[in-house]
């Protein structure tokens, strides 16, 4: 009786001790997924339309190119402030224009709404945003 009772007593511990091992089975893990590279944001509009409305709107204070009018427009080719900027919150930025008060505008100078040309659709705004990103360096 003594032995059939150490007998059951080490079954009993090597039974607890598979299970608390998982039994000798490996769990799976899961596989790490790299990270994948956040594409650059393209812009909805049609730069080509984008650039021709460009010139006959924004041009006069931006530069043809947008390399900036001095005392006018800022260099648009290298603003951090556009690139900081996602096209929604550029489109927002273009219809409201910025005072002259305004403590970001470092020209003094009006940019006014939509650039001066109030008939300018959202839908045209986001040609020039479209423009805009194709010059950004």
């Amino acid at each position: 009786m003594r032995k059939r009772t150490l007998f059951l007593n080490t079954l009993l511990l090597f039974a607890l001790l598979l299970t608390s091992c998982g039994g000798g089975r490996a769990e799976p893990t899961a596989t790490p997924v790299p990270p994948t590279a956040t594409p650059e944001p393209v812009a909805q509009g049609d730069p080509a339309k984008g650039k021709e409305l460009f010139a006959q709107t924004c041009a006069a204070c931006h530069g043809p190119a947008g390399e900036g009018v001095q005392g006018l427009g800022k260099d648009m080719t290298q603003s951090e402030f556009i690139a900081s900027l996602s096209d929604a919150e550029l489109l927002d930025f273009i219809k409201k224009g910025r005072a002259p008060d305004d403590p970001l505008n470092t020209t003094g100078v009006l940019m006014p709404p939509k650039g001066g040309n109030p008939a300018l659709t959202d839908e045209q705004l986001m040609d020039i945003i479209a423009y805009i990103r194709t010059i950004h360096r």
